[in-house]
């Protein structure tokens, strides 16, 4: 007599098949299945990084891209882990295809966002966030992807050997953290200094098949029909060849969206420990460009425009001892030793390998007129917050160059704190004056006199100034297809405010006059706005 079958219970989960037909003994496919969990959880950890990396390089605001990677990733993740509970019955074949996806979206995730920041970086108008808007299309897609891997993964452990739920989450769990360990530190000190960005991430993509691939084909193989065997295959092997193909066309890809991002004139490009640099022109006439992460930072058209600005003013007083923080390419200790009486100038650069290639490279040293030459300059090393907190012995500077990138790019935020400004106050001689570039003023007032603010809570005296910038350009930070219009400046004083003026006994510049400086002073007043608070450390407010 058959016995009829009883409803189950509302909420019960899906019955479940018997153990799955292994080709191993239990305990040996437990540890390969956790083994496949450790290697999915150090790729998945690497595709976030990645994409964190990538974003904070190419516009330049690490918190805030790292915050929207980490969110919407997360976010996905819980969405995917709701969306595979479908999935489990076909829980093999279901994570084979999932980790093919996987491996092609994360592997390729890199290239695909260098290729739209090259080609299409400049573009505008409602493109201008279109490059931000990808990067949080793949962290959805990564993050779903990601997040559908654990419940199947959990169905398969349990397929092997049934155990109490608390135990096989806490197994899978321990080897998905501490899969994401390795990921995490092999991430910055072995992907990132041996492979690049690229690379790095192409060979994650194929580790990441490899993983899936075979833990599916080779131990969970009775659980799949031969169409899916052969479909999983395939699948698999398409995305290894896509991604080994394009392994051996990343040197020609990076140079073809080098050529797209500086132009055909690239004659010198190198990724430091820090940075991304690029030389153009410089021969044949040509004026010299030097590119730092995409971004314009010295025009040989117009930057005796922007350099004359920024020191001549501070030099109009004592100046027997300078110091200048940033300025790697030599062009500001240029300006400064280009004044009579100066005997020491002290430049504290990050990035050696930009020290170097302006100390070496023919045009770039003929532009700065080779300083490095010069025996009053010394040149350090280090971070310019670091550097002050330590202060050499001796006696204070009579000025002080800050020669740094823009205070909206976040890695430079800590050098516009108000921390920051009363240590160089604390390095100022009596008298001693501070020049610091604020930005563009008329695109983005309110960080210009925020920078403003924060001189003046630091107990320095102000006077802002802006002067034209070039009148063609070619930055690439996304959704900005031309150079700044102008630049901003502040010169302070721990005593009082400091006149905007250029010494009598200096130079004559080519740009500036007593009366352009005047007008500069007017063009920054007309744009003031009030009220805002200083950028502090823990609170910045740019």
């Amino acid at each position: 007599m058959i016995e009829p079958h009883a409803l189950a219970p509302p909420g019960a989960p899906p019955p479940r098949a018997g153990p799955a037909p292994l080709p191993v003994r239990p305990g040996v496919g437990r540890f390969l299945v956790l083994a496949c969990v450790f290697v999915c959880a150090a790729c998945g950890l690497v595709y976030e990084l990645e994409l964190v990396a990538l974003a904070s390089y190419l516009t330049g605001d690490s918190v805030t891209q790292a915050s929207v990677v980490l969110s919407v990733m997360v976010f996905a993740m819980g969405i995917g882990s709701l969306a595979a509970k479908r999935l489990r019955r076909l829980a093999a074949a279901a994570f084979g295809a999932l980790e093919a996806l996987l491996a092609l979206v994360g592997g390729c995730s890199a290239m695909t966002l260098y290729a739209v920041f090259a080609w299409t970086g400049d573009w505008g108008g409602l493109w201008a966030s279109g490059p931000r808007w990808l990067l949080v299309a793949f962290s959805l897609a990564i993050g779903l992807l990601i997040g559908a891997e654990v419940p199947l993964l959990m169905e398969l452990i349990q397929r092997i050997r049934r155990q109490d739920a608390g135990g096989a989450v806490a197994d899978l769990f321990a080897a998905d953290y501490v899969g994401a360990l390795v990921g995490g530190l092999a991430f910055p000190f072995l992907l990132l200094p041996l492979l690049g960005q690229l690379t790095g991430a192409l060979l994650t993509g194929a580790v990441n098949a490899l993983a899936g691939g075979a833990l599916v084909l080779g131990l969970f193989r009775g659980d799949l029909t031969r169409r899916a065997r052969r479909l999983l295959l395939a699948a698999n092997l398409a995305v290894l060849v896509v991604l080994a193909t394009a392994t051996v066309l990343v040197d020609d890809f990076e140079r073809a969206a080098r050529e797209a991002v500086y132009g055909h004139d690239v004659r010198v490009a190198l990724q430091t420990g820090v940075r991304e640099v690029a030389l153009t022109g410089g021969t044949d006439g040509r004026p010299l460009d030097l590119y730092v992460d995409g971004r314009l930072r010295v025009g040989g058209r117009d930057e005796d425009r922007y350099h004359e600005a920024l020191v001549h003013p501070a030099m109009n007083g004592p100046h027997a001892r300078v110091l200048v923080l940033g300025g790697a390419d030599g062009l500001a200790a240029r300006a400064v030793l280009g004044h009579s009486g100066v005997r020491r100038v002290d430049l504290v650069a990050l990035d050696p390998a930009v020290v170097d290639l302006a100390r070496r490279d023919p045009a770039l040293s003929r532009l700065n007129g080779h300083v490095y030459g010069d025996p009053r300059v010394h040149v350090s090393t280090a971070d310019a917050f670091r550097r002050l907190r330590t202060p050499a012995p001796g006696p204070s500077y009579d000025v002080v160059i800050a020669d740094l990138p823009d205070p909206g790019v976040t890695a430079s935020t800590k050098l516009y704190s108000q921390e920051f400004y009363g240590l160089v106050r604390r390095a100022l001689a009596p008298g001693g004056r501070f020049a610091v570039h604020a930005g563009p003023v008329s695109s983005r007032p309110r960080v210009f006199w925020t920078v403003d603010a924060t001189l003046r809570a630091a107990g320095l005296r102000t006077t802002p100034y802006r002067v034209r910038g070039p009148d063609s350009g070619s930055g690439r930070t996304p959704g900005v297809s031309r150079a700044p219009r102008d630049w901003g400046f502040v010169l302070a004083s721990r005593g009082r405010r400091p006149a905007l003026a250029l010494d009598p006994r200096g130079p004559r510049p080519a740009t500036l006059t007593a009366e352009s400086l005047r007008a500069a002073s007017r063009a920054a007043q007309a744009t003031r706005v009030g009220g805002l608070a200083a950028s502090t450390l823990v609170h910045p407010r740019y």
